[in-house]
Protein backbone atom coordinates (compact mmCIF):
# COMPACT_ATOMS: atom_id res chain seq x y z
CA UNK A 1 0.00 0.00 0.00
CA UNK A 2 1.21 3.06 -1.05
CA UNK A 3 2.61 5.77 2.00
CA UNK A 4 1.40 9.02 2.82
CA UNK A 5 3.72 11.90 1.35
CA UNK A 6 4.29 9.43 -1.71
CA UNK A 7 3.76 10.39 -4.85
CA UNK A 8 1.54 8.25 -7.91
CA UNK A 9 1.83 8.04 -11.31
CA UNK A 10 -1.19 10.09 -12.56
CA UNK A 11 -0.53 9.58 -16.41
CA UNK A 12 -2.93 6.84 -16.88
CA UNK A 13 -6.65 7.21 -18.44
CA UNK A 14 -10.43 5.92 -16.92
CA UNK A 15 -13.52 6.17 -18.29
CA UNK A 16 -15.79 8.40 -15.80
CA UNK A 17 -19.02 9.56 -15.22
CA UNK A 18 -20.16 12.73 -14.31
CA UNK A 19 -23.34 14.79 -14.22
CA UNK A 20 -25.12 12.32 -16.68
CA UNK A 21 -22.29 12.01 -19.03
CA UNK A 22 -19.43 10.00 -20.16
CA UNK A 23 -16.08 10.98 -20.76
CA UNK A 24 -12.38 9.66 -21.09
CA UNK A 25 -9.71 11.60 -19.24
CA UNK A 26 -6.26 11.43 -18.16
CA UNK A 27 -6.47 10.45 -14.12
CA UNK A 28 -3.92 13.62 -13.87
CA UNK A 29 -6.39 15.81 -15.45
CA UNK A 30 -8.85 14.82 -12.65
CA UNK A 31 -7.07 16.50 -9.78
CA UNK A 32 -8.05 19.71 -10.21
CA UNK A 33 -8.04 20.41 -6.59
CA UNK A 34 -7.56 18.01 -3.97
CA UNK A 35 -9.08 14.50 -4.28
CA UNK A 36 -10.48 11.71 -2.09
CA UNK A 37 -10.78 8.35 -3.85
CA UNK A 38 -12.64 6.15 -2.84
CA UNK A 39 -12.62 2.34 -4.11
CA UNK A 40 -15.20 -0.04 -4.33
CA UNK A 41 -16.03 -3.66 -5.89
CA UNK A 42 -18.71 -3.71 -7.90
CA UNK A 43 -22.32 -1.38 -8.54
CA UNK A 44 -25.56 -3.11 -6.95
CA UNK A 45 -23.80 -5.04 -4.32
CA UNK A 46 -24.52 -4.33 0.28
CA UNK A 47 -21.54 -2.85 1.14
CA UNK A 48 -20.50 -1.29 -1.98
CA UNK A 49 -24.35 0.22 -1.92
CA UNK A 50 -24.10 1.29 1.54
CA UNK A 51 -20.33 2.78 0.68
CA UNK A 52 -21.36 4.75 -2.07
CA UNK A 53 -25.06 5.86 -0.49
CA UNK A 54 -22.70 7.51 2.42
CA UNK A 55 -21.03 9.17 -0.02
CA UNK A 56 -23.76 10.65 -1.90
CA UNK A 57 -25.54 11.92 1.08
CA UNK A 58 -22.58 13.66 1.95
CA UNK A 59 -21.25 15.21 -1.25
CA UNK A 60 -21.83 18.43 -1.14
CA UNK A 61 -19.40 18.92 2.09
CA UNK A 62 -16.50 17.97 0.50
CA UNK A 63 -17.32 19.85 -2.35
CA UNK A 64 -17.44 23.09 0.42
CA UNK A 65 -14.14 21.12 1.98
CA UNK A 66 -12.64 22.14 -1.57
CA UNK A 67 -12.61 17.66 -2.37
CA UNK A 68 -13.56 16.34 -5.25
CA UNK A 69 -15.17 13.21 -4.70
CA UNK A 70 -14.32 10.04 -6.88
CA UNK A 71 -15.80 6.38 -6.66
CA UNK A 72 -14.31 3.97 -8.50
CA UNK A 73 -14.85 0.04 -9.22
CA UNK A 74 -14.23 -2.50 -12.45
CA UNK A 75 -18.02 -1.42 -13.61
CA UNK A 76 -18.66 -0.17 -16.92
CA UNK A 77 -19.97 3.28 -17.65
CA UNK A 78 -22.77 2.18 -19.15
CA UNK A 79 -23.38 0.15 -15.54
CA UNK A 80 -22.34 3.76 -13.53
CA UNK A 81 -24.13 5.43 -15.50
CA UNK A 82 -27.76 4.18 -14.14
CA UNK A 83 -25.85 3.25 -11.04
CA UNK A 84 -25.38 6.96 -10.27
CA UNK A 85 -29.20 7.59 -11.43
CA UNK A 86 -30.46 4.79 -9.09
CA UNK A 87 -28.47 6.54 -5.67
CA UNK A 88 -28.51 10.42 -6.57
CA UNK A 89 -24.97 10.12 -7.24
CA UNK A 90 -23.04 13.44 -8.60
CA UNK A 91 -19.59 13.41 -8.01
CA UNK A 92 -17.35 11.18 -10.14
CA UNK A 93 -17.30 7.58 -10.90
CA UNK A 94 -14.62 5.85 -12.56
CA UNK A 95 -14.11 2.91 -14.86
CA UNK A 96 -11.12 0.67 -14.07
CA UNK A 97 -11.26 -2.65 -15.26
CA UNK A 98 -7.55 -3.07 -15.72
CA UNK A 99 -6.56 -1.77 -11.92
CA UNK A 100 -5.00 1.30 -12.82
CA UNK A 101 -5.47 2.78 -9.96
CA UNK A 102 -4.82 -0.18 -7.54
CA UNK A 103 -1.70 -0.61 -9.35
CA UNK A 104 -0.82 3.01 -9.00
CA UNK A 105 -1.17 2.83 -5.54
CA UNK A 106 0.35 -0.22 -4.78
CA UNK A 107 -3.47 -1.32 -3.37
CA UNK A 108 -3.87 -5.01 -4.59
CA UNK A 109 -4.39 -7.38 -2.20
CA UNK A 110 -4.98 -11.11 -1.68
CA UNK A 111 -8.66 -11.74 -1.62
CA UNK A 112 -10.93 -15.25 -0.69
CA UNK A 113 -14.01 -15.46 -1.74
CA UNK A 114 -15.60 -18.98 -1.66
CA UNK A 115 -12.89 -21.05 -1.13
CA UNK A 116 -10.81 -19.45 -3.72
CA UNK A 117 -8.07 -16.75 -3.60
CA UNK A 118 -7.45 -14.50 -6.43
CA UNK A 119 -5.82 -10.79 -5.93
CA UNK A 120 -8.36 -8.00 -6.69
CA UNK A 121 -8.20 -3.46 -5.07
CA UNK A 122 -8.83 -3.35 -1.87
CA UNK A 123 -11.45 -1.38 -0.31
CA UNK A 124 -9.77 2.11 0.75
CA UNK A 125 -9.63 5.43 0.51
CA UNK A 126 -6.96 7.84 -1.14
CA UNK A 127 -6.45 11.64 -0.36
CA UNK A 128 -4.35 12.85 -3.56
CA UNK A 129 -3.14 16.24 -3.95
CA UNK A 130 -3.52 18.57 -7.58
CA UNK A 131 0.52 17.05 -7.95
CA UNK A 132 -0.36 13.25 -7.32
CA UNK A 133 0.94 13.00 -3.66
CA UNK A 134 -1.24 10.90 -1.26
CA UNK A 135 -1.33 13.11 1.37
CA UNK A 136 -3.25 10.31 3.13
CA UNK A 137 -4.70 6.79 3.25
CA UNK A 138 -7.61 4.95 4.57
CA UNK A 139 -6.43 0.92 4.34
CA UNK A 140 -10.06 -0.63 5.18
CA UNK A 141 -13.26 1.71 5.13
CA UNK A 142 -16.08 0.93 6.92
CA UNK A 143 -18.98 1.62 4.26
CA UNK A 144 -21.80 2.40 6.07
CA UNK A 145 -20.37 5.38 7.83
CA UNK A 146 -17.72 6.11 4.72
CA UNK A 147 -18.26 9.29 4.46
CA UNK A 148 -17.90 10.76 8.21
CA UNK A 149 -14.81 8.46 8.03
CA UNK A 150 -13.37 10.61 5.45
CA UNK A 151 -14.77 13.77 6.71
CA UNK A 152 -12.45 12.68 10.51
CA UNK A 153 -9.44 12.22 8.17
CA UNK A 154 -9.74 15.53 5.73
CA UNK A 155 -9.86 17.20 9.30
CA UNK A 156 -6.45 15.98 10.52
CA UNK A 157 -5.12 16.90 6.76
CA UNK A 158 -5.80 20.47 6.97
Amino acid sequence: MVKEGSKIDTNFTLDIVQGGEQQTKKFSELLTRPTVVSVYMKNNTGSCDKQNESLAAYAGEFDKMGYNLMAISKDSCKSHMGYAQKLGINYILASDPDNLFPKATDSIVEKKMYGKTYEGPSRSAFFIGTDGTVKGVIEKIDPKNHAQELMDKIKTLS
